[in-house]
């Protein structure tokens, strides 16, 4: 469905807080567009739940972000996005796109060695997304998938920048880094916020991948190519809705985003 509205805002749904690093480059990257975004804080981190459970709740979500009369939509979350993506593009009358695929590519571009690592929840790891969609664009990429399902907590709770994360990254990553990888993908939107972290840990011969920077570019594309970009030349609006601590998030956000937001507004998301 082509969207008559240009100025209609885009969509952008995480678990929590991770999907800041996909709305930033957003508002980076294609500066005239409006944003929704909607962080699912009651009921994070999404890595440890079923697959069913995963598409109910992005179908929540989605029906949310349509009452916004969004003209697409970012699933900002690796997990929904390697779970839920195909079933929300069917099911929706909306362009609907996730993190997944623009990861893939910008690491299939970057290794020379074609070995190529991941990291992510469990879900994500668990559903082999990643390498099934590696595989498909080089077919002789070998790929090694390491769960951290304590990452997501260490962001959120605000212990990015704590000496605990470094030693839960040696306790996650240290079999990868003696591997012969040359090109690591954070498959979490939340992992961004660990990268320097992560990059110091693995020194130079590793290229870090943050699909945040890709996705965007595929949206660019994606409204572009349908004539759905917003050209009005006013100035961007963002939204921020969340499922529970309003408070926290916003706190959140400030340190994120390269502007002050001064409102979140929580929702009740079992409603729709």
């Amino acid at each position: 469905m082509i969207h008559k509205d240009r100025t209609a805002p885009v969509g952008v749904f995480d678990s929590g807080v991770g999907g800041l690093t996909v709305a930033r480059e957003i508002m980076r990257q294609l500066p005239d567009e409006n944003i929704v975004y909607f962080g699912d804080t009651a009921r994070v981190p999404y890595g440890s739940k079923s697959k069913n459970n995963i598409i109910r709740f992005s179908r929540q979500i989605i029906r949310f972000l349509e009452t916004k009369s969004v003209k697409a939509i970012v699933i900002a979350c690796n997990t929904a996005s390697a779970l839920a993506l195909d079933v929300l593009k069917e099911e929706s009358d909306i362009p609907v796109i996730g993190v997944i695929t623009p990861g893939a590519r910008a690491a299939v571009k970057e290794t020379r060695s074609k070995k190529i690592g991941v990291v992510g929840t469990e879900a994500t790891i668990r559903s082999h997304t990643y390498s099934k969609v590696i595989t498909e664009m080089e077919p002789e990429a070998s790929v090694i998938g390491k769960p951290c399902p304590l990452f997501v907590p260490l962001v959120e709770e605000g212990f990015a920048k704590h000496h605990v994360t470094d030693e839960i990254i040696e306790y996650y990553l240290k079999e990868m880094k003696h591997s012969d990888i040359d090109t690591m993908i954070l498959g979490c939107t939340h992992y961004p916020l660990l990268r320097s972290r992560i990059m110091e840990y693995f020194g130079k011969d590793v290229h870090i991948v943050n699909p945040a920077y890709e996705t965007a570019m595929d949206l660019k594309a994606l409204l572009v190519g349908q004539d759905m970009d917003n050209d009005s030349g006013n100035l961007a609006r963002y939204e921020f809705y969340v499922s529970d601590t309003a408070e926290k998030f916003k706190h959140f956000a400030n340190s994120i985003l390269p502007y002050n937001v001064e409102t979140i507004q929580q929702i009740n998301i079992e409603e729709y």
